[in-house]
């Protein structure tokens, strides 16, 4: 079933932004504590069998100089500096093989896959730990309340932050073109990817497919998927730390991070996508302070648009950099 609002009134739909007034502050101060290490980034080849594609096992230093993994993508025989998608992954899900990151070598393109800290025991293996100290309050099983008691210890602060590293990594590499660098991932990942590009001043594209973390107490109250559940579970324990925890998630509710991207964005919702409701993307979407357009799958769940969306996306970037 259609699950939410009429598109005609998702099209409008605009919530308030409830923006924590020392946001600006906060990440700034984030970003310049990151950048006081160095980013150690070692690109190390690894033979996966393919004459056609290069692919190099990553290490880079993200927030407070943890390394974090990551898979390093290119199409061989190729001597111009190359666009790059940095392409960020799923809840749960870890940077699997290289095998299962083709599509965009396929296409010319370099492509970094970020290993997301802590996961990538869910659905696709992952190679990072997340050792942070400070985000070990109790918290329901899952991410979405690790250190949810401040945004300082919040799970995603460190999780944002590898990310915009991450495009310093991308950019480090002599064969990547740093003018031409975009960011994409479905569900967390787009969320993640929407992060990046509001941080990110000068990104070239964002690709955000069916994007999570997007107006967050709109979502915890119309949908009872995971993950968004595991922040009610936490609140119906915890019953007198509400106001605490969605003071916290405002700090990372990705609408505040689309206000202030001005790169041009893909977006995709589906409109019986239980996980991450359409209102909660259309939220996003409709603040997106650049150039946009969204692809709306009408009859789809949390998948999306998969193969079709694949193509959407190929189409505008081909546009864009051709």
């Amino acid at each position: 079933m259609f699950l939410d609002m009429p598109l005609d009134q998702l099209k409008t739909y605009k919530p308030a932004r409830v923006e924590p007034k020392d946001f600006e502050r906060f990440w700034g101060e984030t970003l310049s504590a990151a950048g006081r290490f160095p980013l150690q980034v070692k690109f190390e080849p690894v033979d996966i069998g393919l004459k056609l594609v290069e692919a190099f096992d990553v290490t880079f230093a993200g927030y407070g100089g943890h390394p974090i993994k990551g898979w390093l993508m290119l199409p061989r025989k190729t001597t111009d500096r190359l666009p790059c998608v940095i392409t960020f992954l799923g809840y749960g899900g870890g940077r699997s093989l290289p095998i299962d990151h083709l599509m965009w070598c396929s296409a010319g393109y370099a492509e970094l896959v970020m290993d997301t800290r802590g996961q990538g025991s869910g659905w696709s293996p992952g190679d990072t730990g997340d050792p942070e100290p400070d985000g070990s309050n109790p918290h329901f099983p899952g991410f979405m309340t690790r250190g949810i008691l401040s945004p300082g210890t919040y799970y995603y602060r460190r999780v944002f932050t590898d990310a915009v590293r991450a495009v310093e990594v991308a950019r480090s590499h002599e064969r990547i073109d740093g003018k031409r660098v975009a960011a994409g991932g479905g569900s967390q990942g787009g969320g993640i990817a929407l992060a990046v590009a509001g941080l990110v001043p000068d990104l070239s594209a964002v690709l955000p497919d069916v994007p999570f973390l997007c107006n967050i107490r709109a979502a915890v109250e119309v949908t009872d998927a995971f993950p968004y559940q595991e922040i009610v579970k936490y609140c119906q324990v915890h019953r007198d730390l509400e106001e605490k925890v969605f003071e916290t998630l405002e700090y990372f509710d990705v609408m505040h991070f689309a206000s202030r991207a001005r790169c041009p964005a893909l977006f995709s919702t589906a409109l019986q996508d239980e996980i991450c409701p359409p209102r909660t993307v259309f939220a996003a979407y409709n603040h997106y302070a650049g150039e946009k357009s969204i692809r709306v799958w009408r009859f789809n769940h949390h998948e999306g648009g998969q193969s079709f969306q694949a193509i959407e996306q190929l189409k505008f970037l081909k546009h864009l950099w051709q």
